[in-house]
């Protein structure tokens, strides 16, 4: 399983693929994995995209249209809307890692400069905290939920206890790796499916599809409402972005591109299911912004229980896939700590935020807000390493990539100072035109009425990414020492010559931190 791209030793190549166990601590860090170690399929991927989405976390996002004030078809269809446009903006992210062997962040350094891809860390940052706190807040509440329908009112403390014993769970589960969230999700995308097919029998009594919404949009009209109902959905897939490349890394670049594209694409497809799920039973409850303690009541007895005890896997799957990929990027950008280090401080800053945001914030307005950011500004940064892919043709060099995280300067991605100011000069404007158009209850633009009060932030941050990127490349050429045998596709190159690679002060060398890795 050679990498036609990062060629490696033929005693490597040959060797049978590795694969740790379930139970075992994962050894590897941000550093490339062996390449007998890339033992996973597509269908992996597959399985890990669509069992981290297929959880209340995304259920939530699901009711959130309704709560905006839409009747069910206008949600719906926003939802489809936004789903779909996600999934294509997201599956290409797919093709970096099989090649890199490493995360998508650290892959990100071949377009943004070894030093600049610390913007990839800071979205997978955002989105991590984000998802970890859909994901603990619904499933401490689904327990909150179970007390009350047995009669039990446990009030802040019961849910208090319940977000931090979440919280642990989901920490245990990223300890242990890669290996043991695959299991997890397999287990969430089959019971997560079943009990909410369930649903059908559970609700097909109550459930109206002509609920023509509360009448009240929370953006005063229809359209602008609808709009931002698409943008949230697109959050969903959008997510993944940052963290695709953490479980690619285990596919080998032996498989095709439309394996790799399709995975991604399809899974988030078949979060329609949870989505239009949301959608479906937040007509049933009487305050969205209380989704699951409202769905346990309206629920009959027989399946409150199960769709409780999904909640729980649910936000373990959604908690995993979002802490585990920070975690273990959170460490590369801090030499001395490990993944396990690196994954229990940003467990730790979010498991704060949670309880901030919890009790002392609206819980509807906060998710609004932090996906409309990670819409906003992860979107350009996909679309400026989707169009270097392009102009690479997917050639990357693997070493080099990973000259920062050694305590290193030079090689082909260091551009100036690490910082390969192409990427980052389309990137900034990007996201900066696309927050002055927004149009949110929380986040609203000067330009936001423009066209009538619809939201044209997104469009405006992929157009200004898709054109000024390409604008800087063209004018300012990039050495050729970034290109392959091939040379560049639809851009000319400069025959700058590329820096040597040479140890920085005070560097820690990627041998210590690997070790410390495989040590714990």
């Amino acid at each position: 399983m050679t990498n036609p791209t990062n060629p490696v030793g033929s005693a490597e190549a040959d060797a049978a693929p590795v694969t740790e166990g379930i139970t075992a601590v994962e050894s590897y860090g941000i550093a490339p994995i062996p390449v007998r170690a890339q033992s996973s399929r597509p269908l992996d991927l597959f399985r890990l995209a669509f069992g981290g989405a297929n959880t209340f976390a995304t259920i939530i996002l699901g009711t959130l249209p309704i709560a905006y004030g839409l009747g069910f078809w206008a949600a719906a269809s926003a939802t489809l809307v936004g789903v779909v446009i996600g999934a294509l903006i997201l599956s290409p992210m797919a093709l970096f890692a099989p090649r890199t062997r490493t995360n998508n962040a650290i892959s990100s350094g071949a377009h943004f400069g070894v030093v600049g891809r610390a913007l990839g860390s800071f979205l997978s940052l955002l989105t991590a905290v984000t998802f970890f706190s859909i994901s603990v807040w619904v499933s401490g509440d689904a327990i909150v939920g179970a007390a009350l329908r047995f009669g039990y009112d446990g009030g802040a403390v019961l849910r208090a206890l319940a977000y931090g014993a979440i919280a642990v769970a989901v920490f245990a589960v990223c300890i242990f790796g890669y290996q043991f969230m695959l299991l997890v999700n397999k287990v969430a995308v089959i019971a997560g499916s079943a009990i909410m097919l369930l649903g059908v029998f559970a609700y097909g009594g109550t459930f109206d599809p002509s609920y023509a919404g509360t009448g009240s949009y929370v953006l005063g009209e229809f359209w602008p409402t609808w709009v931002l109902a698409v943008v949230t959905a697109m959050a969903n897939p959008v997510s993944f972005g940052a963290f695709l490349g953490d479980w690619a890394r285990y596919i080998p670049a032996t498989y095709s591109p439309r394996s790799l594209l399709a995975a991604p694409f399809l899974a988030q497809v078949a979060t329609l299911l949870p989505f239009l799920f949301g959608v479906a039973t937040a007509t049933l409850v009487a305050d969205p912004g209380d989704y699951v303690t409202g769905l346990a009541a309206v629920s009959p007895l027989w399946y409150a229980l199960p769709l409780i005890l999904v909640a729980l896997i649910g936000g373990l799957s959604t908690g995993t896939t979002a802490l585990y990929g920070t975690g273990l990027d959170f460490s590369s950008l801090f030499p001395r700590l490990n993944r396990v280090q690196g994954t229990a401080v940003v467990g730790t800053l979010a498991l704060a935020l949670i309880f901030v945001g919890s009790f002392a914030f609206n819980i509807v307005a906060s998710i609004n807000a932090f996906a409309t950011l990670i819409v906003l500004l992860t979107s350009p940064w996909m679309v400026i390493m989707m169009v270097g892919y392009l102009f690479r043709r997917g050639h990357y060099l693997v070493e080099d990539l990973q000259v920062f995280n050694e305590g290193k300067k030079g090689g082909a991605y260091w551009f100036h100072r690490g910082v390969n100011w192409r990427g980052m000069a389309a990137w900034l404007p990007a996201a900066v035109v696309g927050l002055l158009f927004a149009n949110t209850p929380l986040i609203v633009g000067p330009f936001a009425n423009a066209a009538g009060g619809v939201d044209l932030s997104l469009v405006a941050a992929l157009l200004t990414a898709l054109v000024v990127y390409p604008i800087t490349v063209v004018a300012f050429p990039e050495p050729r020492g970034v290109f392959g045998p091939d040379g560049p596709r639809l851009v000319p190159v400069s025959e700058a010559p590329v820096e040597a690679v040479s140890t920085r002060a005070a560097a820690h060398g990627a041998d210590a931190r690997e070790s410390a890795d495989t040590a714990v």
